[in-house]
């Protein structure tokens, strides 16, 4: 990260750790939400923006995170030796196998983090092997994270089926109900929000992320120059998967309750419309994007329930037809456009030579 966005960064995450001094409750874990999910987009950012893999499954990892946590939460929250409410109520007599470890915080976190990763590379080893491109890949994970919705909303008695899993009250020992909690909670968020960022910067700056441009903008041409696209391309996925994981458990926090209806297509979708309007990119675009598209989404919804389809369907026609690389490009090119060229040396003798050798090469 170069030395004037990591100021910008810095200057940013200063200002959003003062919210909790200025806003009221409902605002603050408003906030909070909205800073989990830029997690995400940041994940949208490196797979589609930087890879060029349009995935429509998103809300699978950050699924498979957010359960992974509610599951810890909810043997948390009963009495050692009962089983979760929803489990009696469904005639389950025994806790299943898959749930036992999860009496564990430290197994759970660590399968915030597993879980996602695991999922991320087997589905994109199984798909870029194969040399799976384009909208196939954006159909097989809108098919499988609609088959892990389906298989959510019928396991009533394994995962509280519609329902969800929520009732959460301890998190190592800390209430999640009391006041300094949802503050230090914000904190927590905003500090992963900055390091996920500044992590993610990092990664594409080096030759990694150099050669995830290459593989986006030529694939064949980087197979060509002797690399494997798909080895980086599963790398990209899997980084992006845990990152949607890591939003996951994060939102679980904030809102006390994860169900199908938070992970479905929908809001896979969504996600990617808000980082195209951002930016899909730039780091910045990306998360900015979403954290004006939920504010937006949160007063428009409120106010205008009907109209909000039609608003989020409008910035998606926006964003195809003016803005293809959503504001963050369109700004980026007007400032090129406005910085004079830097002088140009004059060309050495031996430049007019060297340029016909690299011409006889390419």
């Amino acid at each position: 990260m170069k030395r004037p966005e990591a100021l910008a960064l810095l200057a940013v995450l200063g200002l959003l750790a003062l919210a909790p001094f200025v806003l009221a409750a409902y605002p603050l874990a408003l906030l909070g939400r909205v800073l989990a999910l830029a997690v995400a987009a940041l994940g949208v950012c490196v797979v589609w923006g930087r890879t060029g893999i349009l995935s429509l499954g998103q809300g699978l990892f950050f699924g498979l995170g957010g359960y992974a946590l509610a599951m810890h939460l909810k043997l948390a929250a009963t009495p050692r030796g009962e089983l979760p409410d929803f489990m009696v109520y469904n005639g389950v007599e025994t806790l299943p196998w898959f749930w036992q470890p999860f009496h564990s915080a430290p197994f759970a976190l660590a399968m915030v983090l597993a879980l996602p990763a695991l999922a991320a590379f087997l589905i994109g080893w199984l798909m870029f092997r194969r040399r799976i491109t384009g909208v196939y890949v954006s159909i097989i994970t809108q098919a499988l994270v609609l088959a892990f919705v389906t298989w959510l909303n019928g396991s009533q008695g394994l995962t509280s089926g519609t329902n969800g899993i929520t009732d959460f009250q301890t998190l190592l020992g800390a209430d999640l109900r009391a006041p300094d909690f949802s503050r230090g909670l914000y904190w927590v968020t905003l500090a992963v929000l900055g390091l996920a960022f500044a992590g993610t910067a990092w990664v594409l700056g080096t030759p990694f992320g150099a050669l995830l441009g290459a593989i986006r903008d030529n694939e064949n041409r980087t197979r060509f120059l002797g690399y494997h696209p798909a080895a980086y391309k599963v790398a990209a996925f899997v980084l992006g998967g845990v990152l949607a994981g890591v939003s996951g458990a994060l939102y679980t926090l904030h809102l006390g309750t994860i169900s199908p209806a938070m992970i479905g297509v929908a809001f896979s979708i969504e996600l990617v419309v808000w980082v195209a309007l951002g930016g899909r990119a730039s780091l910045w675009g990306a998360a900015g994007g979403l954290v004006l598209g939920q504010l937006a989404k949160d007063r428009i919804s409120s106010a205008f329930p009907e109209a909000w389809l039609y608003v989020l369907g409008a910035a998606f026609v926006l964003v195809v037809l003016v803005m293809p690389q959503g504001v963050a490009g369109l700004l980026s090119g007007r400032l090129r456009r406005r910085s004079p060229l830097p002088p140009q040396p004059p060309l050495s003798p031996q430049a007019p030579a060297l340029t016909r050798e690299v011409s006889d090469v390419a």
